[in-house]
C-alpha cells in the first residue's frame, strides 16, 4: 500500500475504479465476497461495545459495515486510496453508523495507531496490494492487544489438479481480467490476475503470518482455494 506511488496495486490505482469497485466485485466472485466477509467476521473472535477493531485495506467499507452489523464493537478503516475512502463514508452515512464506524486515510505499512490499541484486525483483499507484506502483518500484530486476532482474507490461485480447480483457473486468467476490463473500463484488472497469480501457497503464507509473530495460525480454503480465510493470534 502506498499513497504516493501510481502504479498497480497503489491508491492512485482505486481511485479510478472506486465507483465501481463494488458491483464488480459481485459479479466477478458471483456472490461469494459477501458469505466470506461473513466468515471474516466471525474469525475476529466474540466482540464487547468496548472493544475497536482494525480494518486494514476497507476500501469502500464493506468489511467495517459488516462488522458493526454483526457485533457491537467500533470500527476504523484504513486505505490508501481516497476514492475509495469517498464511496465507503457515503454508505457509512446512509447506514447512519458514522459513529460507529471511522474511516481513514493511511497506508497498512505504517499504522498510525498506539500499540495494543485493538480488540483485533483485519485486511480483505489487501494483503497482495502491500509492497512489504511481512511488515504490513507485523503493525497489524504490533496494533492488537495480546489475546486478540489478527484475520487476513485473500484470494489464491487454485493449485489442485482436478476440473474444478481448472475452471477456477481460467475465471481468475481469463475471466475477471477480461470482464473487469470491460465493465470498469479499466485496463488495471489485468493486475487482479497477475496479482493473485503471484501470492504464495497457503502453507507459506502461514508460515509468513507466524513468523510476524502470530501463534495458532489456522488456514480455510474456499471454493477449492479460490479463496483463503487466515486466522491467528497475538501472544499473551
Amino acid at each position: 500500500m502506498t499513497t504516493t506511488t501510481n502504479t498497480l496495486g497503489s491508491g492512485a490505482m482505486f481511485d479510478q475504479i472506486a465507483r465501481r469497485y463494488d458491483r464488480l466485485n459481485r459479479i466477478l466472485s458471483l456472490g461469494l465476497d459477501r458469505r466470506w466477509r461473513r466468515k471474516l467476521v466471525d474469525a475476529l473472535g466474540p466482540l464487547s461495545a468496548n472493544d475497536e477493531v482494525l480494518d486494514v485495506a476497507t476500501g469502500t467499507a464493506d468489511v467495517a459495515l459488516a462488522i458493526a452489523k454483526r457485533t457491537p464493537a467500533a470500527v476504523i478503516g484504513l486505505d490508501p486510496s481516497a476514492g475509495m475512502l469517498d464511496v465507503g463514508r457515503a454508505k457509512v452515512t446512509r447506514r447512519q453508523l458514522s459513529d460507529r464506524i471511522t474511516l481513514t486515510e493511511g497506508d497498512g505499512q505504517a499504522l498510525p495507531f498506539a500499540a495494543n490499541r485493538f480488540a483485533a484486525a483485519c485486511i480483505s483483499f489487501g494483503i497482495r496490494n502491500v509492497p512489504d507484506r511481512a511488515l504490513g502483518l507485523r503493525e497489524m500484530v504490533r496494533t492488537v492487544r495480546p489475546g486478540g486476532r489478527v484475520v487476513v482474507l485473500e484470494l489464491g490461485e487454485p493449485r489442485g489438479r482436478g476440473p474444478v480447480e481448472a475452471m477456477a483457473r481460467f475465471h481468475v486468467h481469463t475471466i475477471v481480467p477480461r470482464l473487469g476490463a470491460w465493465l470498469s473500463g479499466a485496463k488495471e484488472y489485468r493486475y487482479l490476475q497477475e496479482s493473485v497469480a503471484a501470492f504464495p501457497p497457503a502453507d507459506e503464507f502461514s508460515a509468513r503470518m507466524e513468523a510476524a509473530g502470530l501463534t495458532d495460525v489456522s488456514v480455510d480454503a474456499m471454493i477449492v482455494g479460490v479463496a483463503h480465510l487466515y486466522v491467528g493470534t497475538v501472544p499473551e
